[in-house]
This record gives C-alpha cells, structure tokens and sequence, in this order.
C-alpha cells in the first residue's frame, strides 16, 4: 500500500512516527509524510531512514495570523490542497492522521478521493489544548472530533485508558498502540557516570521544570541535565536558572534519536507532570517509555498514568506535586545506589515484557492488514 501520513509537526521530534514509518516500509508499503511546515528552518522535501517527508508551508495569510491555533484552519484546507497534489503524482490507499489537528484534513481525503482513513489519537487533543483556549474552544474541537470519527476505517488510541472515553460516544474498534520505544538491550547496565537526573521534554510550568532547578542546585553529588521545547519567555526564564546552578547542564531541543543515549547514560529520569491534567490522568508520559528501555527509574508525580504505572511495575518512586516531596526523592535515590538499581531492573523488565515496539508494531501490522481490498468511496 501507498501510504500518507499527515502530522502538524515537525517529525524531527516525534519517534513514534518514524517507529510506526519505518514498520509499515519493513512490511512491504511506502510511506510519505506531509507536515505542517510552521517556520521556515528546514527544506521543503527530504528523505529520512527511506521515508519521504513533505513540508506544507505557511501561507503569507497564515504567517500573518497571531496564533498556530488560528493557522490551523487555515492549514486544514492548505495541508488538504497539497495532498491531492501530491495523490496526483503518486496516487495513495490510506491517509494516517495523527492526532485531532489533522483528522479534517484526512476526513476531506476521504470523502473527495475514496481513500482508507486511519486516526491515530495519539493525545485526547481537545483536553490537551483546552487549558490554555479561551471561551471553550477546547470544548468545539471535542465536538468536531466526535462529527469526525464515523468517517474513520481504522482507529488507533496511544493508550488504554482512552478507550473509556471513546467508547462513551462511539462502537468503533478501538486499536491500542502506544508510544513504545524500540529494545536497545535485554540486559541491564548500571549508569558509569555521576549521580544524573535527566528531563528531556515539553518546558512548562506543567512540567515543574522550574522547581526541579530549585531542588537540584542545593543537593550535593548531584547533577542534572535539562533539554526540550517550550514557549521562549519560559525558556529564556529556565536557561538563567540553570546558568545559575553549577551543577545542571540545559541542552535545549534534541532530536529523538539522541534522547536514548542521553538516558541510557542518566541516573534517574523526571517526569514530574500536572496531576489536575486530564490527559496525564489517562495517559502514561513518554518519559517513562524511554525511561524503561534503558533500565532507568523514574520519579513521577501521584493521580497520573505514569504514577499508577509506575507503582504497579515498581519501576520508581511515586510523590506528590510539590518540590519538598521531588527533593526527598531524589535524596533517597542518590543515598540508595541498590534501589536505583532494583527499580532500573524493574523498569527494563516491564519493557521487555510488555513495553517495547516490537509488540506495538504487530497491532499496526493487523489494523493495516484489515484494510486492503476495501473500497472506501
């Protein structure tokens, strides 16, 4: 099958899409990916690990937009126009949109070109972005999602906990895929370097990024390295206190391929987010996917995904939001070499036995395979 994926980011930063790429090409199909170009950084055409990656680019009406959630509308009917550009050239079976912020557009392919539609809700979007929409816009894209989803021939949901919420408003099959991470090793190394946090992800105060600098300056034999994304003012914020701690390292964005090695050679992963977030209640952090995989424990936050997960797999310590109980974590941690070691064990057990690509993989393999030969027109 001719496959295209649609995403309204840059795929740089997202494994999931290059493990879920790199699958479907493995078995025989092609894959093309169209991402919403939003800053003018990166060719417009590239070829990665044999995967060909298209840029829609900003109209100059939509560099004149304030706001990415007001582009996004307009992106819908750009990012739909350059699909069937590019079906003209190379005519394709299924469109794979990932996340809510793309559905419109593979819903319009659907309809116009008689094309397979895959949804693969890798967030519960109109939650995620809610918090910081005015006048419940969150709660329009929650309504348009449920207008959408009878249009979709398969449906992928990044974690079990969504299906609660799906299966309240619809009977779709719901296929469980999550953001697993590929297995480096089935055997356990110890970290050779100082005692090492490490925070690779999204800069925000959801994130207790700040207050992890605040913890991290004042402790002894402890160093900590910081990385991510995030709104500038936030950032700029964050570099001046990590210049002001001598022991944190910030390394600003990195692409995923480097976030493996960063953990591999870590401690302790921190993965401290908002327990009031419905999506962090129902949703386990990628944090943790990477965290495993390299026998790593983590310390996360309580009423979370990740803490429930956590708790059951043993894999970590599980404390409340604040920075006292993040201190007394990571004090306990740095005296105990032998429970960093135990919960590390933990942790790449659960990979190994439940937590790792190579099962998400077969799932993807089953749902696509469910597809051919239907006729969606």
């Amino acid at each position: 099958m001719n496959i295209l994926m649609i995403l309204s980011h840059s795929s740089d930063y997202d494994p999931r899409i290059f493990n879920e790429a790199r699958s479907l090409i493995n078995a025989g199909n092609k894959v093309t990916i169209l991402e919403w170009k939003k800053k003018n950084q990166k060719p417009s055409q590239e070829v990665k690990q044999g995967i060909n990656i298209i840029r829609s680019v900003n109209t100059k009406f939509m560099n004149f937009l304030p706001y990415d959630i007001l582009r996004m509308h307009r992106w819908w009917v750009k990012g739909y126009n350059d699909a069937v550009e590019l079906h003209k050239k190379q005519a394709f079976d299924v469109v794979h949109c990932h996340d809510f912020d793309t559905l419109p557009i593979g819903v319009k392919l659907k309809k116009k070109l008689g094309l397979s539609l895959i949804y693969d809700a890798r967030e519960l979007w109109g939650y995620m972005v809610k918090r910081d929409l005015p006048f419940n816009l969150g709660n329009y894209y929650l309504l348009k999602e449920k207008k959408l989803i009878p249009y979709v021939d398969g449906f992928i949901i990044a974690e079990e906990k969504y299906a609660e919420y799906y299966k309240s408003f619809t009977l779709k099959k719901l296929t469980t895929i999550m953001n697993s991470r590929q297995l480096i090793s089935q055997k356990y190394t110890p970290p050779k370097n100082e005692f090492t946090l490490l925070f690779i992800g999204r800069l925000s105060s959801a994130r207790f990024v700040l207050e992890l600098t605040e913890v991290v300056k004042g402790l002894k034999s402890v160093k900590c390295i910081i990385g991510g994304v995030g709104k500038p003012e936030y950032v700029n914020i964050l570099k001046q206190k990590c210049r002001e701690a001598k022991n944190i390292d910030f390394i600003g964005k990195i692409p995923f391929e480097k976030v493996i090695p960063y953990t591999k050679k870590s401690t302790l992963v921190i993965s401290m987010i908002d327990p009031d977030s419905f999506n962090n209640k129902i949703a386990m952090a990628n944090k943790q996917h990477e965290a495993m995989i390299c026998g790593r424990p983590i310390i996360c936050t309580k009423d979370t995904r990740s803490g429930e997960i956590t708790e059951h797999e043993k894999c970590g310590l599980v404390v409340d939001y604040t920075i006292e109980a993040l201190r007394a974590a990571i004090i306990r941690l740095r005296d105990s070499p032998k429970l960093c070691e135990e919960l590390g064990k933990n942790a790449l057990k659960a990979a190994i036995d439940k937590y790792n690509w190579a099962i998400e993989e077969k799932k993807l393999l089953m749902l696509y395979e469910s597809l051919k030969g239907e006729n969606k027109r």
